[in-house]
């Protein structure tokens, strides 16, 4: 697929943007059912599809938790259907009014959400994404154009073929999603430069992905970052909790953003707490600094890189620290600004956590992996933005519109 073919499949989303930016609530909730239903209807057709992603992975060496993030089965088709489907039960942002005032020449003005128009997303691997991207950008009223990655190609097509089918049912335009089916670096770059017919872009993935979407942009993009995530045990932690939250944090899904990968362990509980979690952390790598050695003798010495890698996979940094000032100063140092944690009973502690560690999630006795648009009520995401412009932290709808202004007068005129 070259630039032609990139442009000609933007203009048509850009066409047919129009057409959802002005449909009803009931209208686009209606597309979203079907879609779902037809997710569960598709059910073997997708696994068949994706137990093919699955072997070219395996066949091309692939590290296992990056195959994880690309598996489906029942169960997951089963949660991507109900991701949807709570999409379709959340309040439609479009045409809400943000403020008003009446100004004292009777003039009438209003702030009005509206959708952003045409959205690029650009991802890796996961083929839920392609669902959640789907059901957020048309509850928000906009058309959205699809970039998975080779990995996933299979699976991606039969899902964005779910909510083209719906559309069709509906007499709208199909255009609304599109999935571009060329998933080599070229495309990236192709769509990320037309300014004019794409609105905004959205990348999730590494990073190589991010430079070279944020290197060849003309368009804004939304930076959907890394999560190299800590959790620090304090002094004043109950240790049992402290137990809970790490193990779940590193373990429970290890190859997502909002896993734990860096561990900071107060100086006076480190002895209990490494050797209270040290047979749950058999299975884990240890990259530790000398103290942490000292407790777990598998450890490996930790370097400056590992303290600033996202693993994704069983593999975690360890540090001790003196002092809660000296962790957020090595979260200041190391964080990529996803999510950050503290365990401790103490209330000044946590409150100084909250105040001076800056990320798109702060945490206080509870799992990094609570860091995701369905846990905190906001439905399916659409990613999780590490930036501090227009969105931060979890994506939900609202962060798929902008805001125009509305001016309500009876014949006023300027002096």
């Amino acid at each position: 697929m070259g630039y032609e073919q990139v442009r000609d499949a933007a203009q048509k989303a850009k066409v047919s943007a129009r057409e959802i930016a002005t449909a009803s609530t009931l209208v686009k909730n209606e597309i979203l059912k079907i879609s779902a239903e037809n997710l569960l209807t598709f059910e073997s057709k997708l696994l068949e599809a994706n137990s093919r992603d699955v072997d070219e992975a395996k066949s091309s060496e692939i590290s296992p938790t990056v195959v994880d993030r690309l598996r489906l089965d029942e169960k997951r088709i089963s949660q991507m259907a109900e991701a949807v489907l709570s999409v379709a039960d959340l309040q439609d942002p479009v045409g809400e009014i943000v403020e008003g005032h009446v100004r004292p020449n009777g003039l009438k003005v209003t702030k009005v959400r509206v959708p952003l128009g045409v959205i690029g997303i650009v991802y890796e691997n996961r083929p839920n994404v392609t669902s959640d991207a789907a059901a957020l950008t048309l509850k928000s009223g906009n058309a959205v154009i699809l970039r998975g990655s080779t990995s996933a190609r299979n699976s991606n097509e039969v899902i964005a073929d779910a909510f083209r089918q719906a559309l069709n049912k509906l007499g709208l335009n199909q255009n609304i999603v599109t999935l571009l089916k060329d998933s080599d670096h070229q495309s990236v770059v192709d769509l990320v430069s037309l300014k004019g017919i794409v609105d905004c872009v959205i990348p999730r993935g590494g990073k190589g992905l991010l430079e070279s979407v944020l290197s060849n942009a003309k368009v804004p993009v939304v930076v959907d970052g890394d999560g190299n995530c800590h959790v620090y045990v304090d002094k004043e932690a109950d240790i049992t909790m402290a137990q809970k939250i790490v193990i779940n944090a590193k373990m429970q899904r290890p190859s997502v953003c909002n896993a734990m990968e860096t561990l900071l362990i107060h100086r006076d509980v480190k002895e209990l707490f490494l050797r209270k979690v040290a047979s749950e952390f058999e299975s884990i790598e240890i990259y530790g600094d000398s103290e942490t050695q000292e407790i777990i003798k598998c450890a490996r010495e930790a370097t400056e890189e590992d303290f600033a890698t996202e693993f994704l996979d069983l593999k975690l940094a360890v540090k001790v620290v003196g002092s809660i000032e000296e962790a957020i100063e090595h979260v200041r140092k190391y964080s990529s600004g996803h999510s950050e944690a503290i365990v401790t009973n103490d209330y000044e502690s946590a409150n100084k956590w909250v105040s001076e560690v800056d990320a798109a999630a702060v945490l206080v006795n509870c799992s990094t992996r609570f860091v995701d648009g369905g846990e905190l009520g906001l439905g399916a995401e659409i990613g999780i933005s590490t930036q501090k412009l227009h969105a931060r932290g979890p994506m939900g709808l609202r962060d798929l519109t902008s805001v125009k202004y509305v001016v309500y007068g009876d014949g006023q005129v300027r002096n």
